[in-house]
């Protein structure tokens, strides 16, 4: 099994963590990305580690990927296939964050963008252990078997998506909030009118104000 390793950034409070939040970056990109997003946050969770892992496999021309994209096939199947194939890895380096810092795994927000956003809702939602929050920019969701059954965590959820991304079909987020609130989620979704694939200031404000929310309880 893959180790994954990537940029950290401590707690604000300098004390010990007693929460973290994983960050899972989107395709050909790095941890180096999505770690820009720490800061926008620490203020709301200032006890929390920030961590970014590199994406298991280089892209072959810059950056990692999370699983492979068949340019020339079915773009659908290869990504239901690449998302099952990768879960594992990323379900392993979340256990070795809990055993290794004692953080629980309701004191735990896994978010990502695009590639890394559909890691993130397809495991955040497969764990039998509840999350504090899984965050989904500019994704799309893949339901794990099983799907609201009793045994399976329930997690809050938050969606955002520009409706002008011609990268990730923003009608995918849509789909992704239907499919979640008939299971039984809490689902919080925006749509970034105007907005490209990316995260517009008016996304990162609402994914800001989810995380204040459940912070909180």
């Amino acid at each position: 099994m893959t180790k994954l390793s990537g940029p950290m950034m401590a707690p604000k409070n300098g004390q010990a963590p007693d929460s973290a939040v994983v960050l899972l970056h989107g395709y050909g990109s790095d941890g180096n990305d999505l770690i820009g997003l720490a800061p926008h946050w620490q203020s709301l969770l200032p006890g929390a580690l920030f961590v970014a892992p590199n994406a298991p496999t280089p892209t072959g021309m810059s950056g990692f990927q999370w699983f492979s994209i068949d340019w020339t096939g079915d773009r659908v199947a290869g990504r239901q296939r690449g998302i099952l194939e990768a879960r594992p890895v990323i379900e392993e380096f979340l256990r070795d964050l809990w055993a290794q810092t004692g953080i629980a795994p309701e004191r735990t927000i896994l978010a990502g963008f695009s590639q890394g956003a559909m890691m993130a809702l397809h495991t955040g939602t497969a764990l039998k252990a509840r999350l504090m929050g899984v965050i989904g920019f500019s994704g799309a969701y893949l339901p794990p078997e099983g799907l609201g059954g009793d045994t399976m965590a329930k997690p809050p959820i938050c969606l955002v998506h520009g409706d002008m991304d011609q990268v990730v079909d923003p009608n995918l987020s849509s789909d992704a909030n239907a499919v979640l609130t008939k299971a039984g989620f809490d689902v919080s979704y925006h749509v970034s009118r105007g907005v490209g694939h990316g995260i517009s200031p008016d996304g990162l404000s609402f994914a800001s104000d989810f995380i204040a929310k459940i912070a909180a309880k």
